[in-house]
């Protein structure tokens, strides 16, 4: 069993993808089941083979503990960690070939509390992988890019699993992707994007991020998906082949 944990921005379309995943693997003779993480989710665009929702109930923890919606999403996060073997159990069950992991909205909530990482590190599976999702409306600008690459980071540092960056809502910048595909390849184009910013100050401190990030080898090349078309999607399953598989699709 692999699982891929999807991760990224509140809106950067972590759920769709996990909806396009799920039928990208199901078109292609694996059996793959989503797993909703996100207490705080009303509509879905697929249904959940395994749904958080039916262990923690946000407006029950608002009620009973007089929390807002942020408090009880905070408290919600951590009682994920509650039902690990709970919901690692309905996993099992299912015997599938891939888990797509859909992540809470908020990525702070997940990633930057124990409980997160508590969940990743012992849920059991043979391989498991992360997906960092670039919001393509969040990275039109250099600095922008570096900010959202800092972030990515961060969630690398933080789950400890291999991680494939992923741009998505390609269609909407199509005009500016070239550009952006061009800044994932090559340090000394990102560079020079940034010398071409008006904000001097930040633009010195985003460079010497970029150089510090490819030393440590953070900075690696992003994967442009479109959910709408699929274009993209064989070259981000063939990525995630070569980490999970070693290069060999499941039931090929």
């Amino acid at each position: 069993m692999n699982t891929i944990f999807i991760t990224g921005t509140a809106g950067s379309g972590k759920s769709l993808l996990t909806s396009k995943l799920l039928q990208w693997y199901e078109d292609h003779d694996s059996f793959a089941i989503g797993l909703n993480l996100d207490p705080g989710t009303i509509d879905l665009p697929y249904e959940p083979d395994i749904d958080v929702r039916n262990y923690i109930d946000i407006n029950r923890l608002m009620n009973s503990y007089q929390l807002g919606p942020n408090g009880a999403l905070m408290m919600a996060s951590d009682l994920i960690a509650t039902q690990l073997v709970e919901i690692q159990n309905e996993v099992n069950s299912l015997n599938a070939d891939y888990v797509l992991v859909d992540t809470p909205g908020q990525i702070e909530l997940f990633a930057f509390r124990e409980s997160g990482l508590y969940f990743v590190s012992h849920f059991q599976s043979d391989n498991k992988a992360t997906i960092f999702i670039f919001d393509g409306m969040l990275v039109s600008s250099p600095i922008n890019y570096v900010s959202i690459s800092l972030l990515a980071s961060s969630i690398k540092l933080r789950l400890r699993t291999p991680q494939i960056s992923l741009l998505t809502k390609r269609d909407l910048i199509i005009e500016r992707l070239p550009e952006i595909l061009e800044w994932s390849a090559s340090i000394a184009s990102l560079e020079s994007a940034l010398d071409k910013e008006k904000d001097s100050e930040n633009s010195f401190l985003c460079k010497e991020l970029v150089r510090s990030l490819s030393k440590g080898g953070f900075l690696e090349g992003i994967i442009a998906v479109s959910s709408l078309t699929m274009n993209g999607m064989v070259t981000l399953s063939a990525s995630l082949s070569r980490i999970l598989n070693q290069g060999e699709e499941v039931n090929s």
